[in-house]
């Protein structure tokens, strides 16, 4: 009786997610990447261990993969098994689990052994963001996750593995790992395999066969996630950062359309955000910043550039919110106009802490120079969430206005993951829990 009450409850909550919603929070930054959430509900400013959780929930791993929203569903990927001075690396495994959004309770955890041999738990890469940095991605009605060497998968709603598919092995020279998560255009998962295969591919969403495949070798140093922006009714493009330039790609076969030279750096750790059809991009080690115009053809560094700087972010992404750009680094909130790239503010964020609960934790360095997570904006407030988990509020605006500084825990924990937001709530994940933030938590 007990179990055919979990399956009808199960039943109920994934025929609800066959509604559309506009809630939906179903990729990394949320809808095509922008990180701004369009719903009205009021979020909240300030929170703490017993104040506005509404739950927290153990994750079986690590992890700095943001978690997605999918009707009253939360989808977040983990790795366990193997790790900071644990387990051998024969016994690592992938994770996507799945949680009641209303309670926090772990419906279901699939996982996949690893694909030997995989890159090993040393060096700079790695113990900075472990085996599970890509964020799933959702139509709705299937999860999309892609595990690195591991391969690309896709379950239904109910965990039921469809298709399975690789997308190399290899690794980059460096042996840090691979970050870049999946989109989906149309009918294909789009996976940037850059460690993996040094290539952008594209799978049918239906079967998980190779649709296209575009290989180039200045792939292997990027780790941020491809944007869909519409140039026209007649033209879509597939946009991509990479070292010192964008790239622009036709969607439906791979094939390079345009670049742009944009920055210095011999990395791409971030990812473009885009308004309408101009492309922001800020990148960290000299990479500097600039808006370009999608669209065109060949090299349009001169045609299509609207403007470039020097700024620097490192890994976070950054947001345009009412033509402002807004981006964080080294405890430093920075706003520039969309339009020129002019400074319109700079300003220091005030309190938290350089790491989780006080110390150390196991992707370890604490302080700006570590922190992977982006902004994102709902209710006219901008969240940006540090390694510690010191989560900083402000006020969206023409000048400097931090609001609060907030934590979940008092626990040595590391937050890597960028925020969910979705109908008044935020989604936070650690290397241990995810939480649910909110106005009406319950107590």
């Amino acid at each position: 009786m007990v179990r055919s009450r979990i399956l009808c409850v199960l039943a109920l909550i994934i025929g609800l997610n066959s509604l559309v919603s506009a809630s939906d929070w179903s990729r990394f930054r949320g809808p095509n990447g922008s990180g701004i959430s369009s719903d009205t509900t009021s979020t909240p400013v300030e929170w703490s261990p017993d104040r506005n959780v509404r739950w927290k929930t153990p994750l079986p791993g690590a992890g700095v993969s943001s978690p997605i929203v999918v009707g009253d569903l939360l989808f977040v990927t983990c790795y366990s098994g193997y790790g900071a001075n644990f387990g051998k690396i024969e016994d690592l495994k992938r994770h996507l689990v799945c949680v009641d959004r209303s309670r926090g309770k772990i419906l279901w955890d699939k996982s996949v052994d690893a694909v030997l041999p995989e890159d090993s738990y040393s060096g700079m890469g790695i113990p900075s963001h472990g085996y599970a940095s890509h964020t799933p991605v959702s139509d709705g009605k299937h999860i999309y996750v892609f595990f690195g060497k591991s391969g690309v998968l896709a379950y239904d709603l109910e965990g039921k593995q469809r298709w399975h598919q690789s997308v190399g092995t290899e690794s980059d020279r460096r042996r840090w790992g691979s970050a870049s998560s999946p989109i989906l255009h149309e009918d294909n998962v789009i996976v940037v395999a850059s460690a993996e295969s040094e290539a952008i591919i594209a799978l049918n969403a239906e079967t998980g066969d190779e649709v296209w495949r575009q290989e180039a070798a200045g792939l292997a140093n990027v780790w941020g996630t491809p944007l869909i922006v519409k140039i026209d009714d007649e033209r879509t493009d597939l946009v991509l950062g990479v070292p010192y330039e964008i790239w622009g790609f036709n969607p439906d076969s791979g094939k390079l359309r345009w670049y742009s030279e944009i920055s210095a750096g011999d990395q791409y750790s971030s990812s473009l955000v885009a308004v309408q059809d101009v492309v922001y991009s800020i990148e960290g080690r000299g990479g500097g910043s600039a808006a370009v115009r999608a669209g065109g053809k060949g090299d349009v560094t001169k045609s299509h550039t609207v403007w470039s700087g020097s700024d620097s972010s490192r890994f976070g992404t950054p947001v345009v919110y009412q033509g402002r750009l807004y981006f964080f680094a080294s405890g430093v909130a920075t706003c520039n106009d969309a339009k020129t790239g002019k400074k319109v503010f700079q300003g220091r964020l005030e309190g938290g802490s350089s790491s989780g609960g006080g110390g150390r934790s196991r992707f370890g360095r604490g302080g700006g120079g570590s922190d992977y997570s982006s902004p994102v904006v709902a209710d006219g407030k901008i969240y940006y969430v540090q390694s510690s988990g010191s989560c900083f509020v402000l006020k969206a605006g023409d000048k400097f206005e931090q609001l609060a500084v907030n934590s979940v825990t008092t626990d040595r924990e590391s937050f890597g993951a960028t925020p969910a937001l979705s109908n008044g709530e935020i989604f936070l994940r650690s290397d241990k829990h995810l939480y649910c933030v909110s106005e009406t938590a319950q107590k």
